[in-house]
C-alpha cells in the first residue's frame, strides 16, 4: 500500500535489516511516522557545505574539504558559522519502491541549527532514492548559536515512503470538510497555507529574535537555561514587525494546525518570491499533531524565520508557509502526544526544549 510507513513498518524494517545502526537502535527512536537518527563519535570540519554527486562518497568528498577531526566521546562544541560533517550511526539499504526524506527535528530547527543528511552519490539534500545502500552522515552549521554535542545525540529524523503519499488540494478540502485541517478558514493551494500571528488575544509578545552573542548551549539540557540570555523578545500592537537582514526569529503561526491519525505532513516554503525571507522548514509533523479524539482546536505551528537582504515589513495574517499532507499507509499503533515524550503537543508560542519556560 502507498504512503508513508508507521512506526509498526519501522521495527519491522529494522528486524529485517533494512535500517541498520551500530549500537542497535533503541525504542525511544522510532516515532509515529520518522526514525531518529543519531550522531556518531567523530565531527569533520569542512570548508564548505558539498553534496556528493553520483559516483561519488562522502569520504571522497571528506578528503578533499577536511580540515580537522573532532572526538566528539566526551562532547565537543560545534562553532557558530562553521561547517561540520558527522557520520551517523545509522545506516539504510533501501529496497526498490521504498525512498526517504530527512528532515531536522523540531528543537534543532528552533535553535538555528542547520541539519541537512547526505549519502553516497547524493544529488540532492535529505533525499535518499529507492535502492540506496550505504551510510548516512548529518552536515551541521550552527547559525545562531555555537552548540555541544556527544555520541548519540538525535537531531535529524528520516521518514519513508513507498509510492505516491502527497494529498490533492481536493483531498484536503475534503478532509478539511470532514475532521477539520486548521482553525478558521483553510488557504489551499499545492498544500494547506498558514500564517504568521502577530496580534495574540493576550499581551503583546509576538517573537523572539536570537541574540548574536552568547554562550554555548549544551543540547543534553532540557528545560535549563535563561531565555533572556539567549533571547530578545519582540513585542508589538501594531500587527507587524520589520525583519532585520541575518536575524533569526521564533514567531508562530495564526492558525492551530490538526494532523489526523491517518496523515503526516511537512512544513515546506510557500513562495519563494513572496519576500525578503524564509521559513525555515525543519520538521515533520507527525500523525496525532494537534489531534483531540473529542474534537479539539490542534496545535499552533512554531514558525523558525530567517531574514535576508533587505528588511523586510511581515504583517499579521500574512501566509508564510504551507503544510504539505501524506497519506500513511496503515495508520501508525503510536500517535504523537499519546504516551510517548512530545514536547511540542499543545504549543503556543514557544522556544526550544532547552530554555526554561516562560
Amino acid at each position: 500500500m502507498h504512503g508513508v510507513l508507521p512506526n509498526q513498518t519501522l521495527a519491522d524494517m529494522i528486524q529485517s535489516g533494512v535500517i541498520g545502526a551500530t549500537p542497535a537502535i533503541t525504542p525511544e527512536q522510532i516515532q509515529p511516522a520518522s526514525l531518529d537518527l543519531r550522531l556518531g563519535k567523530v565531527a569533520y570540519r569542512v570548508r564548505a557545505s558539498f553534496l556528493t554527486g553520483a559516483g561519488v562518497s562522502v569520504a571522497d568528498r571528506l578528503n578533499e574539504f577536511e580540515m580537522h577531526r573532532i572526538d566528539l566521546t566526551e562532547g565537543a562544541v560545534l562553532e557558530k558559522g562553521a561547517v561540520y560533517v558527522v557520520p551517523l550511526m545509522e545506516h539504510l539499504n533501501l529496497p526498490d519502491g521504498i525512498q526517504a526524506v530527512a528532515n531536522a527535528k523540531s528543537s534543532t530547527g528552533r535553535l538555528d541549527l542547520l541539519t541537512r543528511t547526505i549519502t553516497d552519490g547524493g544529488v540532492e539534500f535529505d533525499r535518499i532514492s529507492s535502492g540506496y545502500s550505504g551510510p548516512l552522515y548529518a552536515e551541521i552549521c550552527p547559525r545562531s548559536f555555537s552548540v555541544l554535542v556527544r555520541p548519540g545525540m538525535r537531531l535529524n529524523q528520516i521518514r519513508f515512503r513507498q509510492g505516491q503519499a502527497v494529498l490533492t488540494d481536493d483531498e484536503l478540502r475534503q478532509r478539511h470538510a470532514s475532521v477539520g485541517l486548521v482553525s478558521g478558514d483553510a488557504h489551499i493551494d499545492e498544500g494547506l497555507g498558514f500564517s504568521v500571528d502577530l496580534r495574540p488575544t493576550q499581551g503583546d509578545l509576538v517573537g523572539f529574535r536570537a541574540k548574536p552573542h552568547t554562550g554555548v548551549i549544551d543540547l543534553d539540557l532540557i528545560n535549563h537555561y535563561d531565555p533572556d540570555e539567549y533571547w530578545e523578545p519582540i513585542h508589538t500592537t501594531q500587527g507587524q514587525i520589520i525583519l532585520d537582514p541575518g536575524a533569526f526569529y521564533i514567531l508562530v503561526s495564526r492558525e492551530a494546525v490538526h494532523i489526523p491519525p491517518d496523515c503526516a505532513a511537512e512544513m515546506a516554503p510557500y513562495l519563494a518570491m513572496v519576500g525578503e525571507f524564509r521559513v525555515h522548514y525543519a520538521g515533520f509533523f507527525d500523525p496525532g499533531f494537534g489531534h483531540d479524539p473529542a474534537g479539539g482546536a490542534g496545535s499552533r505551528g512554531v514558525l523558525e524565520v530567517r531574514c535576508h537582504e533587505a528588511p523586510f515589513v511581515l504583517e499579521h495574517g500574512q501566509v508564510v508557509g504551507r503544510l504539505i499532507y501524506e497519506r500513511m499507509a496503515e495508520d501508525p499503533t503510536q500517535l504523537y502526544g499519546a504516551g510517548i515524550a512530545s514536547n511540542y503537543q499543545g504549543q503556543g508560542l514557544k522556544l526550544s526544549k532547552h530554555f526554561k519556560s516562560l
